[in-house]
């Protein structure tokens, strides 16, 4: 196998993961929201503990990031993925954001259910 094709599936296992913590994360919006607090949510959140590890583990970097940059030189932001630059270069920030919000809304939801 080429390094471009072994660079095009690195990028496309990546962006199907990319998708899957999207539907993740606006679930936990959207349940932290109407006050669905169920075992979705927990799930979603162990999820998104496992990313954190697995980031502080890999020096902040996606091991899929690590694995495509031995097949590109490229310096985008979005060379191991198939989303826009300004989202690949922003990515952490906002959903780091949004996780935010999420658990702040769940802390509520939570105190206000004790």
């Amino acid at each position: 196998m080429s390094d471009n094709v072994k660079l095009i599936l690195t990028r496309t296992i990546h962006t199907l993961i990319w998708l899957f913590f999207n539907v993740v994360i606006f679930y936990l919006l959207y349940a932290v929201i109407v006050n669905k607090i169920d075992k979705w949510l927990w799930y979603g959140l162990g999820f998104f503990f496992l990313e954190g590890i697995i980031l502080l583990i890999f020096n902040n970097y996606c091991p899929l990031t690590l694995i495509a940059r031995k097949y590109s030189d490229s310096t985008k932001h979005n060379f191991d993925i198939y989303i826009p630059e300004w989202l690949a270069k922003n990515n952490k920030l906002i959903y780091t954001s949004i996780l935010g919000v999420v658990v702040i809304i769940l802390i509520y939801r939570l105190l206000l259910s004790s």
